[in-house]
């Protein structure tokens, strides 16, 4: 049975590939990366789908079949695995964050699979469960490019809600001189996300960093700021 589901999101996956989609996704990722072609609303509604086949199953079945579309390497199958995930999380228990932690070390090794994982599955997780924020901070000080990444991005939906205000600026203190630009990128759209709620604390925590914050997560960080404060963030 659990072949027959992980074959049938293949199979749709491939149906409705294509060559010039495969040939486009290949321009936004620096390192390698394994796609079907399959534009991402397609592949949100095949997510949709599928689930369908596999809601009736419990937690830990539909986390195995996620595992196994990790397994791939598939760029899209990863899509689908993180839907699949994020719609368990009136389910999450404590326990499910060594799963999410072990899936992000060995299957994370984009930007897109970062994002769309911990954006939503793992940040439905810390806003269930607050005392897992303090796993970020070890994440931040990881040699993995992505799990670096992934302690801030993490934060995006909380903070654009106004939460965690305290610990996105913990993770930014941990990320602001990092070299790697994911990186960087990460947590100045943390940054971002977090000004949409707290302006002025962005804001003066911008202007105190500033002087060692790379321009790259600067840029970020400030982006929906209005123009005199974008204008005064970036003066040298």
């Amino acid at each position: 049975m659990q072949n027959d589901i992980i074959n049938t999101v293949r199979n749709e996956l491939k149906l409705n590939s294509s060559a010039a989609v495969r040939l486009s996704a290949k321009k936004f990722f620096k390192e390698e990366a394994k796609h079907y072609g399959v534009k991402s609303a397609v592949v949100g509604e095949i997510a949709a789908k599928s689930f369908r086949d596999v809601e009736s199953f419990g937690k830990k079945e539909i986390f195995s079949l996620c595992e196994e579309l990790f397994m791939s390497d598939y760029s899209e199958e990863a899509y689908v695995a993180s839907d699949w995930a994020y719609r368990l999380r009136k389910d999450f228990k404590p326990e499910d964050f060594k799963i999410f932690e072990r899936w992000i070390n060995s299957y994370i090794n984009n930007w897109a699979k970062c994002d769309t994982f911990c954006n939503h599955t793992v940040g439905a997780f810390v806003e269930l469960y607050p005392k897992y924020l303090k796993d970020l901070t070890i994440w931040a000080k990881s040699e993995n490019r992505w799990v670096r990444r992934a302690s801030a991005v993490t934060l995006i939906l909380p903070a654009r809600h106004g939460k965690f205000l305290k610990d996105v600026f913990e993770i930014a203190d941990l990320l602001l001189t990092d070299q790697d630009d994911m990186v960087q990128k990460g947590y100045g759209w943390m940054l971002k996300a977090a000004s949409e709620a707290h302006q002025r604390e962005v804001f003066q925590y911008v202007m105190k960093n500033k002087k060692a914050m790379p321009r790259t997560a600067l840029r970020y960080a400030i982006e929906k700021m209005p123009q005199a404060l974008r204008k005064s963030a970036m003066v040298k």
